[in-house]
């Protein structure tokens, strides 16, 4: 199985930079900042983290510190599968 940020990445390049180049982010970047993802963007990320890591994201996790990156996304979902296991 590929790996947490191998998927989220993919998933981002598919829906939200289309035709674009994996390499244009790296895994720090901030999604907001470099404009990859708006608000509504992130509940469609939310939505695939949860379908796709069988966890579920509350409403006050849904912050930047969890979401806003490849490495926060990464982090946040170590430590969800980690509470769920």
């Amino acid at each position: 199985m590929q790996d947490i940020k191998n998927l989220v990445r993919s998933y981002i390049m598919e829906n939200f930079i289309m035709g674009g180049n994996a390499d244009q982010f790296l895994d720090s970047d901030s999604f907001m900042d470099r404009h990859i993802i708006d608000s509504t963007g992130f509940l469609e990320v939310v939505t695939f983290l949860e379908e796709t890591f069988s966890i579920r994201v509350e409403d006050d996790e849904m912050i930047p510190e969890n979401l806003d990156s490849l490495n926060n996304i990464e982090a946040y979902i170590n430590i969800k599968k980690k509470h769920t296991s």
